[in-house]
């Protein structure tokens, strides 16, 4: 086999997010040489384009494997219908074009493989498609938006499970659905920290948040936590709950061990959201791990508790505009942490057992980080995100920038991240 790359890039005289609006419709019909498009959704719930061309009867498909709003981005990959091709990869980029005019530059691109006989042909026609479809930017329709219902709150209660340890638990109600999403928090968290989520998103999928070992209402287990301990107790509340499959939702400390838990049960999630984080230190050395923790043990040592120093946490993890709601909903979550918890928590966080492979994600993946988070900036998430796009085999990859927010961007930008969690979840089999 034989491989090549194509390229167009043109500049479109219309603003850029009404360029965007038009490119992101995937099942769309405003490329001029399609005839008939239909969209599909394959088990996981990933989005798939069926279309024909017009003076053609061949059917083609194609599958989104990669959407960001905030970077304006979008990637597909071919599945039927080029005769001869082993692989085609394509991204689109949006942005504003240089000058200051109001235009848009447009940037096509597909990585392709064929063999060495048909290969120039398939580039050929890429380019001219690619070509026709950014001159055809210009004039375009917008999308029609669809009638989303205004956001409705539902009911959280507590539930405990009481075993050893003991777990405390937010719920929603039960929709009779055999998929829950479950919220992770952060590691100066509680479960407290996604009553926003739940309340805004229980309507239309049941929605869990725990409380990790130690914190809230769990207790610590018989030894020190672990990642299978926290892992096993993602299966307990499956399983008290009823749930088939999991969507885990996780917040830094919590993404990271939603990632753990996905290296472990990929078969059982049907949706993973990693916010503010994701590898932790499974990817730092044992120098760099150490020496984390030993920073973080000082204030410990010299006989501080989490109370002590929560106000130095707070300004390190709040963005520049966080309200003073959000500031102290931080540092009470913070404050209310015991010794014991947080020295258990963080020697787990440097001990982890693996290096993630992402190949083993199977399931769609949405990865969000604040504008300003200091501890996972967005340009190291969305490096992540593309390296879980690049390994995962037929990848379904979202990635957000939450603009105005730092590290815990689900406190301090709820509307925007319930938004983005929301799409992502109506797009998962229940």
């Amino acid at each position: 086999m034989a491989g090549d790359r194509v390229q167009v890039r043109g500049t479109v005289a219309r603003p850029a997010d009404e360029v965007w609006a038009v490119v992101r419709d995937f099942c769309g019909l405003w490329h001029p040489a399609v005839a008939h498009v239909a969209a599909e959704r394959d088990p996981r719930g990933a989005l798939i384009r069926r279309f024909t061309a017009r003076g053609e009867a061949t059917v083609y498909r194609e599958q989104l494997t990669w959407i960001s709003d905030s970077d304006r981005t979008l990637g597909y990959t071919h599945l039927e219908g080029i005769a001869q091709c082993e692989s085609y990869d394509a991204r689109i980029t949006v942005s504003p074009a240089d000058g200051g005019g109001g235009g848009t530059l447009v940037t096509w691109a597909a990585t392709i493989r064929a063999p060495a006989s048909r290969l120039p042909a398939i580039c050929a026609g890429t380019q001219a498609i690619f070509e026709q479809g950014i001159r055809a930017l210009a004039t375009a329709p917008l999308p029609q938006e669809p009638d989303r219902p205004g956001p409705a709150t539902t009911s959280v209660t507590t539930l405990l499970l009481d075993d050893l340890p003991r777990l405390g638990v937010s719920v929603t109600p039960d929709l009779g659905q055999t998929t829950l999403a479950l919220f992770l928090h952060g590691i100066g968290g509680a479960r407290g920290n996604w009553h926003g989520q739940l309340a805004a998103l229980g309507g239309t999928i049941r929605c869990a948040a725990l409380d990790l070992r130690g914190y809230g209402d769990s207790t610590l287990g018989p030894g020190p936590s672990t990642i299978d301990a926290y892992c096993a107790d993602i299966l307990r509340v499956k399983e008290a709950l009823g749930a088939e499959r999991l969507v885990l939702i996780g917040l830094s400390y919590g993404s990271w061990i939603a990632t753990s838990f996905a290296m472990r049960h990929p078969d059982l999630l049907a949706g993973l959201v990693l916010s503010g984080g994701c590898t932790g230190m499974s990817e730092a050395g044992p120098d760099e791990r150490e020496a984390f923790r030993i920073s973080r043990e000082v204030p410990l040592n010299a006989g501080q508790i989490p109370a002590d120093f929560a106000p130095a946490v707070v300004r390190a993890l709040a963005g520049p505009q966080a309200s003073a709601q959000v500031r102290a909903a931080l540092l009470a979550s913070m404050a209310a942490i015991p010794a014991t918890t947080y020295r258990d928590a963080l020697n787990c966080f440097t001990n982890p057992l693996e290096r993630f492979e992402f190949a083993r994600l199977s399931m769609p993946v949405l990865m969000m980080t604040g504008q300003h988070d200091r501890l996972a900036p967005p340009d190291e998430i969305r490096s992540v995100a593309q390296r879980i796009w690049d390994q995962a085999p037929r990848p379904s990859v979202r990635y957000e920038t939450i603009p105005d927010a730092g590290h815990v961007c689900n406190l301090e930008q709820p509307c925007a991240y319930n938004a983005h969690l929301r799409a992502f979840l109506a797009d998962l089999p229940r």
